[in-house]
């Protein structure tokens, strides 16, 4: 059995293909404008890499926020039920989620069958999300990837006050100018996004064990302040990238699909 899932994303669009419930491609691409470009682009990569066509996929699933607009899949799923699925097939003994999109980010709990028993999500503002910490990153002159390990290297970091995207732009470009290190400025916005995330989670009544999904959890220091902030450990997905875990639990799903069909 052959299943795949496509997440097209805001900033990201990525796919997965299963066969047999194990992973054979994995693909990541900064998302274009036009969500069913973003589909396609990805999964004809993935596909490349498994030497496979569409042909050769027996169900997919798409998610993100752009799954409505993928001309391909069988079905759409929103993606707390995906993240979840993704999630605790990599940590089985996950019961709180927190996913950290490009425009939204997400808090979810979980029984010890998987299923979804709560979930909060903050997409009314963008300083919680990822398109904060990529604004911000601009600003200072460093990659996203380097805004977490700035946080390592800090003396006196700043303190985020504004919850306002606006605002803290314009508030980092004044610290700049005061002549303020990127790594205290690069910490503190690791910190108050730690810090409105930890509102988020807390919401949900959190359970261990805790993980993070997306590419935010690929910031260690976003990851280490929210640990401190929650007084929890956050276990850390290492068999896949987290970006790739609602593209993964899409598959997943598609998986559990095809054999309730081959059963009916």
């Amino acid at each position: 059995m052959i299943t795949a899932g496509c997440d097209v994303g805001s900033l990201t669009s990525k796919a997965v293909i299963m066969k047999d419930n194990r992973i054979v491609a994995r693909e990541v691409i900064l998302s274009r404008i036009k969500p069913a470009e973003s589909a396609l682009t990805v999964m004809e990569s993935a596909l490349q890499q498994a030497g496979m066509t569409l042909k050769d996929i027996n169900f997919c699933v798409g998610t993100g926020y752009g799954r409505d607009r993928i001309t391909f899949v069988q079905e759409a799923v929103s993606e707390i039920t995906c993240h979840a699925r993704g999630a605790r097939w990599l940590l089985p003994t996950v019961k709180t989620i927190i996913d950290i999109g490009g425009q939204d980010c997400k808090a979810m709990r979980i029984d010890n069958e998987g299923k979804i028993v709560k979930f909060i999500t903050n997409d009314k503002c963008a300083s919680g999300t990822g398109r904060f910490l990529e604004v911000m990153a601009k600003i200072i002159g460093v990659t996203l990837d380097d805004l977490g390990g700035l946080s390592a290297r800090a003396k006196a970091p700043i303190t985020v006050a504004n919850a306002c995207t606006v605002w803290v732009q314009a508030d980092v470009i004044q610290h700049l100018n005061d002549g303020i290190a990127a790594e205290d400025i690069g910490a503190g916005i690791n910190n108050a996004m730690a810090s409105r995330m930890a509102v988020l989670a807390n919401n949900i009544g959190l359970e261990r064990d805790l993980c993070m999904t997306g590419g935010v959890a690929k910031n260690a220091g976003v990851v280490i302040a929210l640990e401190k902030l929650l007084g929890m450990t956050i276990k850390r997905i290492k068999k896949v990238d987290p970006q790739l875990v609602g593209a993964l639990g899409a598959a997943l799903i598609a998986g559990d699909k095809c054999e309730r069909r081959a059963a009916s």
